[in-house]
């Protein structure tokens, strides 16, 4: 297996699409795809719009100019393995570059998505970054949840997962026991001073990519700004620059 890490044609960051209408999938994609690398689809808008939401969102990405924009579908399969096996199958005509699917669903459901789209990244979610410890407890998951994502993590890499999501608290653990090209993805990232909204195990860009993150989901503090090209680019430069200097 390669030991290079991946590389993203901009900053590095998957900006949620999670938009109210396809006409809004669309806008908000041509907005700030100059600035990120990578377009995510998630179940809202994937529900309710299907392959249209696909659609929208790489046409306004095309409309900005960009052609070389990633998407990211997440949709989080979790069922018995031959029905996501279908499951991923049935979106091989997407084409996604990543493809979410629930860690905790095992070893052989993961390993179907992995054989239903070779060409794509099936990247296994660990511990929802929603989740606190008496969530977890609540759960029957003992142990901190640091131990349970890197547990789950190298079980899904085995499995033949080649991303993985984490939180930001957790993915300098989760690097140290994976290979270097399994893309690590954060959401609950949030930059200094904006609301946490829903997620509890959260920290800013800078601080994820520092611990080892390779791409960071970001979305309401860029898509629920009132400029949302201004607050993409502000994000995207804290992070370039960043790597320039070092």
């Amino acid at each position: 297996m390669s030991s290079m890490r991946v590389t993203f044609p901009r900053a590095p960051i998957a900006v949620a699409l999670d938009a109210p209408s396809l006409a809004d999938v669309r806008t908000w994609a041509a907005e700030t795809t100059p600035f990120v690398s990578c377009l995510k689809v998630g179940l809202e808008v994937f529900y309710r719009d299907g392959r249209e939401a696909v659609v929208a969102a790489r046409e306004g990405a095309l409309s900005a100019g960009v052609t070389d924009s990633m998407l990211f579908l997440d949709v989080k399969l979790h069922d018995i393995p031959a029905t996501v096996r279908g499951a991923a199958d049935a979106l091989r005509d997407i084409a996604p570059d990543f493809l979410t699917v629930h860690a905790s669903g095992g070893p052989n459901m993961i390993s179907a998505a992995c054989l239903a789209l070779p060409d794509t990244r099936i990247t296994a979610v660990t511990v929802l970054t929603s989740l606190g410890t008496n969530d977890l407890a609540t759960l029957g998951l003992v142990g901190p949840a640091e131990e349970i994502v890197v547990r789950w993590a190298s079980m899904a890499v085995e499995a033949g997962a080649r991303a993985i999501v984490c939180s930001p608290l957790e993915v300098a653990a989760v690097r140290a026991v994976v290979p270097d090209d399994v893309v690590l993805i954060t959401p609950g990232v949030r930059p200094a001073g904006v609301s946490t909204d829903d997620q509890k195990r959260v920290t800013t860009p800078e601080d994820a990519i520092r611990l080892g993150a390779d791409l960071l989901v970001i979305g309401r503090p860029i898509t629920g700004a009132a400029k949302m090209a201004d607050a993409a680019r502000t994000i995207s430069l804290s992070l370039t620059e960043r790597d320039g200097a070092t």
